[in-house]
């Protein structure tokens, strides 16, 4: 496994983060602890959840994955071997079932932040990200910004950075980070963290994969130049860059045969036809269509670590194992041949 440190914090994470949002809705508590171990023992150190898990989400599930992952930092001991990050969500959807009047201000944060410490069963959480913005922008591969009044509701940035402030002076958060971020609003953190010395964001947790590319338009540059690092989510699209639904199949149990909402990534042409380019692509270079769309995003140097998840140990093994399988320059350039035909066809 390889390590990175986070910049501007004292967090070191493996280049592959073990994502959980399917524990608690595909998967039982016992088959999270099996992946945990699995993960753990092959030097996976980062995990990453949020209070709104799993997903689906759910009024009768909402925090059950934190729940989980507190029962084994419990019972197995690791906890100060890992490295742990949750979020807090915004407005947005039906949300409201996880506090009444949700907002990112100052009641909303502490109390997120309390409940899940509990539900974490520890006392510090290393990463805090806010799950998504709290304004009228495009963010969950929304596309057609539509522009507002100026008084629309919201909660400002600076009252959002002030709570976070709040709780890592009191030792319940380590550091921040943001996550469906816009280059707007990573710059505006950033911007106001300096002039009010405030805690700086230091990642951000947003989409990357062979089909989503769209960090590279306008984040990636950020996240060089001002040395805030991507956590990739959905490196695999939805599982879609595996080649698991293509001709139509949908395989027993897998997200997308039981949750058909969740169509961004098979839901037009384009994308299933960029898919199976870039399934028969790496079955061209002998190697597994899902090892290589995770190695794409494991090689890119705006990324700090590639957020994986598995509903089985097989799937898990396969993901982890990617960390092994190089991109070659000759693949580097036909992956790039194949973006060009197909520009962006998921964003």
């Amino acid at each position: 496994m390889e390590y990175r440190r986070i910049p501007h914090s004292s967090l070191d994470v493996s280049k592959l983060c073990l994502g959980t949002m399917t524990w608690g809705e595909q998967n039982t508590e016992q088959e999270a602890f099996s992946q945990l171990d699995y993960a753990i023992g092959e030097g996976i150190n980062f995990i990453d959840t949020a209070e709104m898990y799993p997903v689906p989400p759910r009024a009768e599930t909402q925090g059950e994955t934190e729940r989980i992952l507190g029962n084994y930092l419990k019972s197995s001991g690791n906890r100060n071997n890992l490295v742990i990050a949750t979020k807090v969500s915004a407005p947005g959807g039906k949300s409201d079932y996880i506090r009444p009047n949700m907002a990112l201000d100052w009641r909303n944060i502490h109390e997120a932040v309390d409940a899940s410490l509990e539900r974490l069963q520890i006392d510090t959480i290393d990463l805090y990200q806010v799950h998504w913005p709290d304004r009228n922008c495009n963010f969950f591969g929304e596309l057609s910004y539509q522009q507002i009044d100026d008084n629309e509701k919201q909660t400002p940035i600076i009252e959002t950075l002030e709570a976070l402030a709040d709780l890592v002076k009191s030792g319940k958060i380590r550091y921040i980070g943001v996550s469906n971020e816009t280059p707007w609003g990573l710059m505006k953190y950033l911007q106001l963290a300096e002039k009010h010395d405030l805690p700086r964001v230091i990642s951000v947790q947003n989409p990357y994969n062979l089909l989503n590319r769209s960090y590279e338009v306008g984040m990636a540059e950020i996240s060089h130049r001002e040395e805030v690092p991507l956590l990739a989510y959905s490196p695999l699209a939805f599982g879609a860059l595996s080649g698991k639904y293509l001709n139509d199949q949908w395989p027993e149990g897998a997200r997308l045969t039981l949750f058909k909402r969740f169509a961004r990534y098979t839901g037009s042409q384009m994308a299933l036809e960029a898919t199976k380019a870039y399934v028969e692509l790496a079955r061209e270079f002998n190697m597994s269509p899902a090892q290589m769309a995770l190695a794409f995003v494991n090689s890119r140097k705006f990324v700090a670590s590639n957020i994986i998840g598995a509903t089985s140990i097989e799937q898990l093994r396969e993901n982890i194992d990617s960390i092994n399988t190089c991109i070659s320059p000759e693949l580097l350039i036909r992956l790039d041949e194949l973006a060009q035909i197909y520009r962006l066809p998921c964003p």
